[in-house]
């Protein structure tokens, strides 16, 4: 099935045209800043900016940095808190002409691509997966199946700020460091997560993993890592499959 899957990030909103059996992207992704401040009509406007840059009809997959429950907002990270609370899906589908869309956190959805078609799969045991971008988005499974809206970048860090702000991408570039120098941030998230967590394995993804070879020997947890297959476009392949799986529902309900 061909489907529109939108990745919504906290400095870019990017689409392509999916085919959900392969995760292969049927167009070429499509890539607008997010808008600043990220309140949800601005967003909802470059939404539909997409949808039509892409000329599309149907059913829409999307993902968010927040935690998401039956299509609504119920955290906002690295998005304007005014998302908290608000119904996401019902927000796209008036800006876009009433199209159905649905809506799951951004690093579940880029989780579910990797763990069906791409790194992840037939794996079983726990999988973590880790976005590295503006935060540290995390999914999480459990022998193929999702626990959803495990926000682990969100866990305090030992000097009291949420741990994403020490060492997610957008660390690594507000304080000008060099990578190897950051690897050592990441490292220490990552071993505290072996601690409270206890992964079978990790696979990384987001826009920093294509850099995966010149910070990995710095890391040093005794499990398995390994790079998205899909590296920064399994969320737009994620929210597709997302939307493929829901309209599959909905089809079965008739």
């Amino acid at each position: 099935m061909e489907l529109l899957g939108i990745d919504i990030g906290g400095s870019g909103i990017k689409g392509a045209i999916v085919n959900t059996q392969t995760g292969e992207l049927l167009t070429e992704r499509h890539r607008i800043p997010t808008p600043q401040p990220s309140t949800p009509d601005a967003v909802a406007d470059t939404v539909r900016e997409l949808v039509r840059h892409f000329e599309w009809q149907g059913a829409v997959g999307c993902s968010l940095p927040a935690v998401v429950i039956d299509g609504e907002c119920r955290t906002a990270g690295n998005i304007s808190p005014q998302w908290i609370g608000t119904q996401a899906d019902k927000l796209f589908s008036e800006a876009c002409n009433g199209m159905p869309f649905y809506v799951g956190n951004d690093a579940d959805l880029a989780g579910v691509a990797e763990m069906e078609l791409g790194a992840g799969r037939a794996k079983s045991g726990k999988v973590i997966m880790i976005t590295i971008g503006t935060g540290l988005g995390s999914g999480m499974f459990q022998d193929g199946m999702l626990v959803p809206n495990i926000e682990l970048g969100h866990i305090f860090h030992t000097n009291g700020e949420i741990i994403e702000r020490y060492a997610a991408d957008s660390a690594r570039k507000r304080e000008d460091l060099k990578l190897k120098e950051w690897a050592t941030r990441f490292d220490f998230f990552l071993n505290h997560l072996m601690r409270i967590c206890s992964p079978n394995y990790f696979i990384i993804g987001g826009g920093l993993s294509k850099k995966f070879d010149k910070f990995k020997d710095i890391l040093t947890v005794d499990v398995p890592i390994e790079v998205a297959q899909f590296r920064n476009n399994a969320g737009i392949i994620g929210a597709a499959m997302y939307a493929h799986r829901h309209t599959q529902q909905s089809d079965s309900n008739v």
